[in-house]
């Protein structure tokens, strides 16, 4: 059997030479010095020999422990040869495979399916904060001890829900791995109940008619950007998503039959959407005309009027006018429209339900309610400019005729 000592005392020849260890193992020396070590076995019949590695980088010791374990391959009756190639291309795999080049796989594949820009810079935001930590790791070797870790961190910073968000998220990337063969197991859904579970908060709406009329009054007068004025003077005709606003195009709308029309990849159900038009809104629409019809957006950002303005637009000029965050929001304009409306007593639930683009959570009813109510929908919204118009005046809603009878 070989030593430490005789391995480093020989000396190179002119020829390869073998040193012998025993049980097929052995070292040879070749001409330039290199000395390598080599196991010598039968395998289906058929002698064959194995490299285990460059002598020192792999020991006396390591060679045994690799011959070791080859031979017992060989017992199995498998082909050591064969299974240290598959080992090379599963580990040349696994690290082209990280969790990171997973996710930008994933996110790609939820680009190609038309997922809402803004959903598509959440998720990215997301993962971001993930990367650090398990962004390089093989997908299939990430633990969910690593993944708890990744969610720790974010829910020390007392961003329960961005903790929650990102399991789920994690969880999604995990499942696209599973079926894309990167890996065998959603090690995030072992997590579900592991973080804070938020508590559920409504954005801030202010839905007293009063409060309405002045907040109306307030941005009358506001003093800032003409094309942040006009998207607030907007919102509360239209209230649609503020994404929805922000990134709405002139090519959408057709004011002379008095319709934005709002294509599926642009909506968060992922449904095409029409929203009437009233006497106001077109007048508003005219007036932003002069100032960016000549662009794509009718909120082109500042900056760079390629691109819509800033998401935080309409909430910054709020906050400029004196309403907190928790009095009032852009998605809160929303809310505003779906209580008063709905406290009207004149509207059909469902038509209200459909001009905010919701979908119904039961797949039953949906079934039952496919129709899209349009004739009152387009009654509705100018009801509501005129009550709108009211409430700025004097504090009053409007009277006007609403073509229907209250539900009974």
């Amino acid at each position: 059997m070989l030593s430490h000592l005789r391995i480093s005392a020989a000396k190179p020849a002119a020829k390869p030479f073998n040193l012998s260890d025993g049980q097929g193992l052995f070292l040879t020396v070749q001409p330039n010095g290199t000395k390598l070590w080599k196991l010598s076995f039968r395998h289906l019949g058929k002698q064959k020999t194995l490299h285990l590695g460059l002598w020192p980088d792999v020991g006396l010791a390591d060679a045994r422990a690799r011959r070791d374990e080859a031979r017992r391959q060989v017992a199995a009756g498998l082909d050591p040869a064969v299974e240290k190639k598959r080992a090379r291309v599963a580990a040349k795999v696994a690290a082209a495979n990280t969790f990171k080049d997973v996710a930008e796989e994933w996110i790609q594949k939820c680009e190609r399916e038309g997922r809402a820009e803004i959903t598509l810079s959440k998720i990215r935001w997301l993962l971001g904060m993930a990367y650090p930590m398990i962004g390089s790791l093989p997908i299939a070797d990430v633990t969910p001890q690593e993944v708890l870790a990744v969610l720790r961190k974010v829910e020390s910073d007392g961003r329960y829900e961005s903790a929650r968000r990102m399991r789920s998220v994690l969880g999604r990337v995990f499942r696209y791995g599973i079926a894309t063969v990167r890996c065998q197991k959603d090690v995030a859904a072992d997590l579900r109940g592991a973080i804070a579970t938020p508590r559920t908060k409504h954005l801030a709406a202010i839905t007293n008619p009063k409060e309405v009329g002045a907040l109306l009054r307030a941005i009358d007068g506001y003093s800032g950007q003409v094309v942040t004025l006009m998207a607030l003077k907007l919102s509360p005709h239209l209230f649609v998503r503020p994404g929805e606003l922000r990134q709405a195009q002139w090519s959408e709308f057709d004011c002379d039959k008095g319709v934005w029309y709002l294509a599926a990849e642009r909506m968060k159900m992922r449904r095409p959407h029409r929203v009437p038009l009233s006497r106001q809104v077109l007048e508003l629409i005219e007036e932003l005309r002069d100032h960016t019809g000549h662009r794509d957006y009718l909120f082109p950002c500042m900056g760079n009027p390629k691109r819509p303005m800033s998401e935080n637009g309409v909430n910054q000029a709020l906050r400029r006018l004196g309403y907190t965050k928790q009095k009032m929001t852009a998605h809160g304009f929303r809310a505003m429209a779906a209580t008063l409306l709905n406290e009207m007593g004149i509207w059909n639930p469902d038509a209200i339900e459909k001009q905010l683009a919701h979908l119904d959570a039961s797949a039953v009813r949906r079934a039952y309610t496919r129709g899209e109510y349009w004739d009152e929908r387009v009654r509705m919204m100018q009801h509501w400019s005129d009550h709108l118009d009211g409430l700025r005046t004097n504090g009053n809603a409007a009277q006007a005729d609403c073509g229907r009878k209250a539900p009974g």
